[in-house]
């Protein structure tokens, strides 16, 4: 019948192929091996495709604005630094590792105490457990946070002679040391360009359109193409205090954000001018725009190790 030509034709083009898999049997029989899996054909490999810029502009156009909303902030910032206290590279380390889940001003109420009893890598190694809990305990997680520095220390006596590493390989090596923590001391002890990306630093970025990435490594990656590498350090720090005093994570201040007009998102927060600026925090008390002033004792941030070069502010 005319219908079954098909698959007679279908069957017979089977034939060979089951014959060939049946004599490739045999001869494995014979041989005592095992008949070698068919191979699956190889697929190319996906190109990497770049991501879109969030906004819908140009990656130039991007560039430009996120680079004049840097200038903008540090003309509202000109004295932002880092606002853990600290006289060496050892005392930020151990600082920025305890700023973990709590406030700055939380830890600079505690480090005083936690020097003076452990001023060195090689006393802090030696410290009783429980002492130093009892020491750090204001800052939460003391526990965890007591053993990160201790393994810390113990690190850096045994592996580094006593000195915080100026490389942020090494830095990550550390216990409790990540990126971030890295990156903050070698900006500010070290004078080495990086970018602080903690979660003011990510959602400002994401807010500003400069990126839609959640992991701190992409959003550095990102952010750091968007920018000249001098710049990393102060950007940090602007888009921290700014994060700090203004572009809250509940309430931003919209009304009162000296650059509302280069940002895609205004408009999440309140608007209205005087109601925004009842929600300004910390010493932020001026007009949008306006160059605002430190607190009257604030003494400028730390000077870096002689022989390293200070970080720039954006120009």
């Amino acid at each position: 019948m005319p219908e079954e030509r098909p698959a007679a034709k279908k069957t017979a083009a089977k034939k060979p192929a089951t014959e060939k898999a049946a004599a490739k049997k045999a001869a494995a029989k014979k041989t005592g091996k095992k008949a070698a899996p068919a191979k699956k054909a190889a697929r190319a490999p996906k190109k990497a495709v770049a991501s879109p810029v969030p906004s819908g502009e140009t990656h130039t156009a991007l560039v430009r604005r996120a680079r004049r909303m840097n200038r903008e902030l540090a003309e509202v910032y000109p004295y932002a630094h880092p606002e853990l206290d600290f006289t060496n590279p050892f005392e930020l380390l151990v600082a920025t590792v305890l700023s973990a889940q709590t406030t700055d001003l939380r830890v600079n109420q505690t480090t005083p105490a936690l020097f003076a009893a452990y001023p060195t890598p090689e006393e802090m190694a030696a410290a009783e457990p429980e002492m130093l809990e009892q020491l750090i305990r204001p800052t939460g997680f003391f526990r965890a946070k007591a053993r990160s520095l201790l393994g810390l220390a113990a690190a850096l006596r045994d592996r580094f002679d006593g000195e915080v590493p100026g490389r942020l390989e090494d830095l990550v090596t550390l216990p409790g040391v990540g990126r971030k923590t890295a990156n903050v001391v070698l900006g500010n002890a070290f004078g080495v360009p990086g970018l602080t990306v903690d979660t003011h630093f990510g959602r400002l970025v994401r807010r500003f359109g400069w990126t839609t990435e959640q992991d701190p490594e992409k959003v550095e990656a990102v952010v750091a193409d968007l920018f000249p590498r001098s710049e990393w350090t102060m950007l940090s720090h602007h888009l921290i205090f700014h994060g700090r005093r203004v572009c809250h994570s509940r309430k931003p201040a919209c009304g009162a954000c000296p650059v509302a007009q280069l940002c895609p998102s205004y408009g999440e927060g309140e608007t209205d001018p005087e109601r925004a600026r009842k929600l300004l925090k910390y010493e932020m008390a001026g007009q949008p725009g306006q160059r605002l002033h430190p607190p009257a004792d604030y003494p400028g941030p730390p000077a870096p190790p002689p022989g390293s070069a200070a970080p720039t502010a954006a120009g």
